[in-house]
Protein backbone atom coordinates (compact mmCIF):
# COMPACT_ATOMS: atom_id res chain seq x y z
CA UNK A 1 0.00 0.00 0.00
CA UNK A 2 1.28 3.37 -0.57
CA UNK A 3 0.83 6.52 0.97
CA UNK A 4 1.36 10.15 1.46
CA UNK A 5 1.64 12.75 3.87
CA UNK A 6 1.60 16.16 3.56
CA UNK A 7 2.16 18.70 6.28
CA UNK A 8 2.72 22.40 7.70
CA UNK A 9 5.25 22.62 10.79
CA UNK A 10 5.21 25.41 12.33
CA UNK A 11 8.92 26.40 12.26
CA UNK A 12 11.77 27.38 9.89
CA UNK A 13 13.30 24.26 7.84
CA UNK A 14 16.88 24.52 9.71
CA UNK A 15 14.99 24.50 13.25
CA UNK A 16 13.33 21.50 11.77
CA UNK A 17 15.81 19.58 10.57
CA UNK A 18 17.77 20.20 13.65
CA UNK A 19 15.10 18.62 16.22
CA UNK A 20 14.52 15.61 13.96
CA UNK A 21 18.43 15.05 14.91
CA UNK A 22 18.09 16.28 18.35
CA UNK A 23 18.21 13.20 21.36
CA UNK A 24 16.02 15.22 23.37
CA UNK A 25 13.44 15.77 20.39
CA UNK A 26 13.70 12.50 19.75
CA UNK A 27 13.20 11.44 23.96
CA UNK A 28 10.04 14.03 23.56
CA UNK A 29 7.90 12.35 20.82
CA UNK A 30 7.77 9.59 23.62
CA UNK A 31 4.50 11.92 24.82
CA UNK A 32 2.89 11.40 21.46
CA UNK A 33 -0.12 8.68 21.19
CA UNK A 34 0.72 4.88 20.27
CA UNK A 35 4.90 4.73 20.54
CA UNK A 36 6.64 4.06 24.08
CA UNK A 37 9.73 5.54 25.04
CA UNK A 38 11.88 6.10 21.69
CA UNK A 39 15.97 4.62 21.66
CA UNK A 40 18.41 6.69 19.53
CA UNK A 41 20.81 3.72 18.88
CA UNK A 42 23.46 5.83 16.49
CA UNK A 43 23.52 8.95 14.92
CA UNK A 44 26.31 9.10 12.32
CA UNK A 45 27.48 12.51 10.59
CA UNK A 46 29.35 12.75 7.75
CA UNK A 47 29.35 17.05 6.57
CA UNK A 48 25.85 16.95 5.03
CA UNK A 49 25.03 13.52 5.84
CA UNK A 50 23.57 11.71 8.24
CA UNK A 51 22.47 7.96 9.36
CA UNK A 52 20.18 8.10 12.26
CA UNK A 53 18.83 4.12 13.87
CA UNK A 54 15.70 5.05 16.21
CA UNK A 55 13.85 2.03 18.02
CA UNK A 56 10.21 2.85 18.29
CA UNK A 57 7.56 0.34 20.27
CA UNK A 58 4.43 0.10 19.59
CA UNK A 59 2.10 0.62 23.14
CA UNK A 60 -1.49 1.40 21.19
CA UNK A 61 -4.76 -0.56 21.05
CA UNK A 62 -4.79 -2.96 18.27
CA UNK A 63 -8.00 -4.85 16.49
CA UNK A 64 -8.27 -8.21 17.29
CA UNK A 65 -7.56 -8.67 13.34
CA UNK A 66 -3.91 -7.55 13.79
CA UNK A 67 -3.50 -9.38 17.53
CA UNK A 68 -4.61 -12.53 14.83
CA UNK A 69 -1.31 -12.43 13.24
CA UNK A 70 1.12 -10.46 15.83
CA UNK A 71 1.98 -10.42 19.22
CA UNK A 72 1.64 -6.99 20.50
CA UNK A 73 4.22 -7.35 22.85
CA UNK A 74 6.81 -7.95 20.04
CA UNK A 75 5.94 -4.55 18.05
CA UNK A 76 9.21 -3.18 17.92
CA UNK A 77 11.36 -1.85 14.75
CA UNK A 78 14.11 0.49 13.94
CA UNK A 79 13.71 3.48 11.56
CA UNK A 80 17.09 3.64 9.88
CA UNK A 81 16.80 7.19 8.28
CA UNK A 82 19.51 9.21 6.40
CA UNK A 83 19.00 12.36 6.35
CA UNK A 84 21.08 14.97 3.22
CA UNK A 85 21.00 18.06 4.72
CA UNK A 86 21.82 20.34 1.56
CA UNK A 87 18.73 18.69 -0.62
CA UNK A 88 16.67 18.32 2.95
CA UNK A 89 15.81 15.02 2.13
CA UNK A 90 15.34 11.74 4.20
CA UNK A 91 15.37 8.28 3.13
CA UNK A 92 13.98 5.88 5.96
CA UNK A 93 13.97 1.66 6.14
CA UNK A 94 11.48 0.12 8.62
CA UNK A 95 13.48 -3.05 9.88
CA UNK A 96 10.89 -4.78 12.71
CA UNK A 97 12.82 -6.63 15.22
CA UNK A 98 9.94 -9.60 14.87
CA UNK A 99 7.75 -10.30 12.08
CA UNK A 100 10.35 -9.10 9.33
CA UNK A 101 8.98 -11.64 6.80
CA UNK A 102 5.38 -10.00 7.61
CA UNK A 103 6.14 -6.42 7.15
CA UNK A 104 8.34 -4.56 4.58
CA UNK A 105 8.25 -0.42 4.73
CA UNK A 106 9.75 2.38 3.66
CA UNK A 107 9.30 6.51 2.81
CA UNK A 108 11.07 9.17 1.54
CA UNK A 109 10.49 13.01 3.02
CA UNK A 110 10.96 16.27 1.82
CA UNK A 111 11.26 19.48 3.46
CA UNK A 112 10.72 22.36 1.74
CA UNK A 113 10.74 26.21 3.95
CA UNK A 114 8.76 28.64 3.65
CA UNK A 115 9.74 31.82 6.25
CA UNK A 116 7.88 30.51 9.27
CA UNK A 117 6.59 27.24 8.11
CA UNK A 118 7.90 23.96 6.80
CA UNK A 119 6.23 22.06 4.62
CA UNK A 120 7.13 18.04 5.15
CA UNK A 121 6.22 15.86 2.21
CA UNK A 122 6.15 11.99 3.20
CA UNK A 123 5.70 9.03 0.03
CA UNK A 124 5.92 5.49 1.48
CA UNK A 125 4.88 1.86 0.45
CA UNK A 126 4.56 -0.45 2.90
CA UNK A 127 3.39 -4.11 2.92
CA UNK A 128 1.78 -6.78 5.21
CA UNK A 129 2.51 -10.35 4.04
CA UNK A 130 -0.58 -12.02 5.90
CA UNK A 131 -3.29 -13.69 3.63
CA UNK A 132 -6.67 -12.54 4.10
CA UNK A 133 -6.05 -9.56 6.05
CA UNK A 134 -2.78 -8.22 5.07
CA UNK A 135 -4.43 -5.36 3.37
CA UNK A 136 -6.86 -4.68 6.80
CA UNK A 137 -3.36 -4.53 8.88
CA UNK A 138 -1.85 -2.14 6.03
CA UNK A 139 -4.70 0.29 5.87
CA UNK A 140 -4.61 0.39 10.42
CA UNK A 141 -0.71 0.87 10.04
CA UNK A 142 -1.22 3.53 7.77
CA UNK A 143 -3.57 5.74 9.27
CA UNK A 144 -1.70 5.49 12.73
CA UNK A 145 1.61 6.11 11.17
CA UNK A 146 -0.48 9.50 9.64
CA UNK A 147 -1.60 10.25 13.22
CA UNK A 148 1.50 9.98 14.40
CA UNK A 149 2.60 12.13 11.81
CA UNK A 150 -0.10 14.82 12.43
CA UNK A 151 1.06 14.35 16.63
CA UNK A 152 4.68 14.76 15.66
CA UNK A 153 4.46 17.85 13.47
CA UNK A 154 2.71 19.78 16.28
CA UNK A 155 5.09 18.52 18.92
CA UNK A 156 7.55 19.75 16.28
CA UNK A 157 6.27 23.54 16.21
CA UNK A 158 5.80 23.42 20.35
CA UNK A 159 8.97 21.94 20.89
CA UNK A 160 11.11 24.64 18.86
CA UNK A 161 8.66 27.51 20.33
CA UNK A 162 9.34 26.66 23.20
CA UNK A 163 13.34 26.32 22.53
CA UNK A 164 13.50 30.02 21.48
CA UNK A 165 12.18 31.99 24.79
Amino acid sequence: MQFRIDQQIAARLADVEAALLDAEFVAATATLPQLGKPEVLEQQRDGDHVLQRVRYHFVGQLSSAVTRVVDPDRLSWVDEARYDLATHTQQHRIAPDHYGDRLEASYDVTLTGAGEHTRRLATGELKVHVPLVGGRVERAIVGGITEHADAEAELLGTWIAGRRT
